[in-house]
C-alpha cells in the first residue's frame, strides 16, 4: 500500500487480501475473548477470579476489567471494519503499488491463527489447575481465587456456555455492535458523538495526557536534577573541590614547602638551630 498505515485510508481489503482478513478476524475474535476462542479461556477465567475475590477493591477492579472487555471489542473491530470492509479509500499510489504478501508473511498467521483457535480449549486445565508452572508461580492460599475458579470447572466447552450467563461475551458483542454501527452503518454519527463530546475526545486523543505530563513535568524535573547534580556535584564539588581542589592545595603547599630548600648551608644551620631550641624548651616545660 506504498507504505500506507492510516487505517482511515484503507478499507475493502478483504477481498484483495483474504487470508490476511481471516487470520486478523480469528485474531481479533481471540483478543477480545470469544467463547472457544484462546483469548476467552485466558481472559474470562481472570475475569472470574477477579469476582470472586473478596479483597479489598476486587469489585471496582471485576467491573474495570468488564469495561476493558467492551473497549477491547470496540477498537479491535473498529480496525477490522475499517482496514477490511466498507467501501476502499486508497489513494492513487497505494492503488499503484498495491499487492497482496506473499506465503513468507502468510504463513505465520496462519500458524499463528490456528492455535489461537484451539490452544485455550486444549490446555486451559493443565495450565491453570493442574501445576502446570509447578513452583516457578506460587499463590498464597488466602490469595487463591483460582482455586475457588476450579472448584466450578466441569470442562471447556461447559466453561463457554455456562460464559452466557455473565457479563463479559455480551459487553464484547456490544464492542463490536458499536464499532459495526459507527464505522459501517453510520460513519457520520461517529462525527456527531466526537462533537457533542468534544472534551472528552480531546482527553482521549492526547492520551490522557500521560504523554504530555511525562515529557513535560516527569522528563523536565529528572533533566532539572540531572543539570543540579551535574554542576553542582560532578563539576563543582568532584571535579572542582575534590579532584582539582586537592591537586590546587597540594601544589600550593608544594610551593610554600619549596621556599624553605633554599642551598644556603647557613639557612639549613639556621633552622636546625630553631628546630633543636624548640625541642629544648618542649623538654624542659615537661620537666
Amino acid at each position: 500500500m506504498h507504505h500506507e498505515q492510516d487505517m482511515r485510508k484503507m478499507g475493502g481489503l478483504r477481498k484483495r487480501m483474504p487470508v490476511t482478513y481471516w487470520t486478523s478476524l480469528i485474531g481479533a475474535l481471540a483478543l477480545i475473548g470469544t467463547p472457544f476462542f484462546s483469548g476467552f479461556y485466558s481472559k474470562d477465567t481472570l475475569i472470574d477470579a477477579v469476582g470472586d475475590s473478596h479483597r479489598f477493591g476486587a469489585t471496582y477492579a471485576y467491573w474495570c476489567v468488564l469495561l476493558g472487555v467492551f473497549v477491547t471489542a470496540l477498537y479491535t473491530f473498529r480496525m477490522i471494519f475499517l482496514t477490511f470492509h466498507g467501501p476502499e479509500r486508497l489513494d492513487h499510489h497505494a492503488q499503484e503499488h498495491f499487492h497482496d504478501v506473499g506465503w513468507n508473511m502468510k504463513g505465520p498467521l496462519v500458524a499463528l491463527a490456528i492455535p489461537s483457535l484451539i490452544i485455550g480449549f486444549l490446555t486451559e486445565q493443565t495450565v491453570l489447575f493442574r501445576g502446570y508452572f509447578s513452583d516457578s508461580i506460587r499463590v498464597l492460599e488466602n490469595d487463591d481465587v483460582v482455586a475457588e475458579v476450579a472448584r466450578e470447572w466441569h470442562g471447556p466447552v461447559e466453561f463457554a456456555l455456562h460464559s452466557f450467563l455473565g457479563f463479559a461475551p455480551w459487553l464484547a458483542a456490544a464492542g463490536v455492535l458499536t464499532a459495526w454501527y459507527f464505522v459501517l452503518h453510520k460513519p457520520a454519527a461517529g462525527d456527531a458523538v466526537r462533537v457533542r463530546f468534544a472534551g472528552i475526545n480531546l482527553v482521549l486523543d492526547n492520551k490522557y495526557y500521560f504523554d504530555w505530563f511525562n515529557e513535560n513535568v516527569i522528563a523536565r524535573l529528572t533533566r532539572g536534577i540531572g543539570l543540579v547534580l551535574w554542576r553542582g556535584g560532578d563539576q563543582t564539588i568532584i571535579d572542582g573541590g575534590m579532584v582539582n581542589g586537592s591537586a590546587g592545595l597540594i601544589g600550593w603547599l608544594a610551593g610554600v614547602t619549596r621556599q624553605l630548600q633554599s642551598g644556603f648551608l647557613y639557612s639549613y644551620a639556621f633552622w636546625m638551630i630553631i628546630g633543636l631550641a624548640a625541642l629544648l624548651g618542649w623538654f624542659l616545660w615537661r620537666i
